[in-house]
C-alpha cells in the first residue's frame, strides 16, 4: 500500500490557509481516490488542504476489497507491490481484514494480520515489497507514514512486528493503541516524535476520548459514520459527521473529544505535536528539499551506483521504477 505521493496530492504548506488551525472547529475534507498496484485506496493524507497531522504525513484507506489467490489482477490477490524505496519515514501497516506479506532489504519477512502491527523505519534508506498471500475473503486496512525528525532520519533502517497491542475501554468504544499512548494504554511500537495512533471500535452510543491539548488531531473513519465533537459547529456548511472517504481535522487545544455512533463504526485517531520541520514529499520519498529527493531518485534508478543506499529484496515481484521528478 506504499505511496506513491504525486504532485496532485499536495501544495506547498505556505499556500494552505489555516494549515495549523487552532480551536474546536471540525474540518471535513474529502479523501482523494488513488490506485496503488491494483488496489483502489482513499488517500486522506496528504491532500491539497493538509499535509500533516503531527508527524503523520500519509494515510491510505484500502478496501474493503474481495480477494482470493490468483494472478495478482485487480480483485484477486489484492496487494502486490514490488520492491520500492523509502527515506526519512516510518511505514505503519494496520489491517481490519485480510493479510499482507512484508519483505524488506533488512531480510525481514512478516505476514501482518488484523490486530497486529508492522512498523518499518526507513531512516537513510530502505527497500520493501508487499505481497498478497493465499488469503481468500476481504482485504481492508490502512497504511500510514510518519515523518522522521532530523535527529533520526539519517539513521539506520529497522523493522518491528507487534503481534499484540494494548487496548482500553473508553465509554462505548474499544481503543487499540497502535503507536503512542491513549487512556493509559501505551503501545510498544517505536515513535521518534510525540504522537498517537489508535483504532477505535465504536458501539452504538458515545465515547469521550481523553486528548492532549498540545497535540493536533484528525480522524479517518474506516467503517460506518461518526458524529464528531458533541455537536460542535462545523465549518463552511459541512456537517460534523465523518464517514469513510473523509478526513475530519480537529485542530489543537482539545483535552477531550466526544464521538457518537448510532451503529457500529471503526475510526482511526491520529494525533501528535505539530511537526514544525519543513518536509518535501514525492513518490515514496520524504526529505527536506527537492535536491535531496532528486539524489534519492537517481540512486534508486541507477541501482545505487555502488553506493549501497538501497539494497535488494527477496521478492518474486518486479522492482518498481521511479517516474522522473516533475521539477526535472
Amino acid at each position: 500500500m506504499s505511496g506513491p505521493v504525486t504532485s496532485e496530492d499536495i501544495v506547498p504548506v505556505a499556500e494552505i490557509p489555516g494549515a495549523r488551525a487552532e480551536g474546536r472547529a471540525v474540518e471535513i475534507a474529502e479523501s482523494r481516490p488513488r490506485t496503488v498496484g491494483a488496489v483502489p485506496v482513499r488517500r486522506a493524507l496528504p491532500i491539497r488542504t493538509r499535509r500533516t497531522v503531527g508527524a503523520w504525513c500519509f494515510a491510505d484507506h484500502m478496501g474493503p476489497l474481495a480477494v482470493a489467490p490468483g494472478t495478482g489482477a485487480a480483485g484477486t490477490r489484492g496487494i502486490d507491490i514490488g520492491p520500492h524505496p523509502h527515506t526519512s519515514l516510518h511505514t505503519v501497516t494496520w489491517l481490519l481484514a485480510g493479510e499482507v506479506r512484508h519483505l524488506d532489504s533488512l531480510g525481514s519477512e512478516q505476514v501482518v494480520r488484523p490486530g497486529q502491527l508492522n512498523l518499518m523505519t526507513a531512516g537513510h534508506g530502505v527497500v520493501h515489497a508487499e505481497e498478497g498471500t493465499d488469503h481468500r475473503g476481504t482485504l481492508h486496512g490502512v497504511q500510514l507514514w510518519v515523518a522522521q525528525p532530523e535527529a533520526t532520519r539519517h539513521g539506520p533502517a529497522a523493522f518491528e512486528h507487534h503481534a499484540e497491542l494494548p487496548r482500553a475501554e473508553i465509554g462505548d468504544a474499544v481503543a487499540t493503541v497502535l503507536v503512542g499512548e491513549l487512556a493509559g494504554a501505551a503501545s510498544p511500537a517505536r515513535r521518534d516524535t510525540e504522537l498517537v495512533g489508535a483504532d477505535l471500535a465504536l458501539r452504538p452510543g458515545r465515547a469521550v476520548l481523553p486528548l492532549r491539548p498540545g497535540f493536533e488531531y484528525a480522524l479517518v473513519v474506516t467503517e460506518g459514520a461518526v458524529r464528531v465533537g458533541n455537536g460542535l459547529a462545523p465549518v463552511a456548511g459541512t456537517e460534523a459527521v465523518a464517514r469513510p472517504g473523509q478526513l475530519a481535522y480537529l485542530g489543537a487545544g482539545r483535552d477531550e473529544l466526544a464521538l457518537d455512533a448510532t451503529e457500529p463504526a471503526r475510526v482511526l485517531l491520529l494525533g501528535g505535536v505539530p511537526f514544525e520541520e519543513p518536509i518535501v514529499m514525492w513518490w515514496n520519498f520524504v526529505g527536506r528539499s527537492r535536491a535531496e529527493l532528486t539524489a534519492a531518485f537517481e540512486q534508486w534508478e541507477d541501482r545505487d551506483g555502488g553506493a549501497g543506499r538501497f539494497g535488494p529484496v527477496a521478492s518474486h515481484l518486479r522492482r518498481v521504477p521511479a517516474p522522473p521528478p516533475p521539477w526535472r
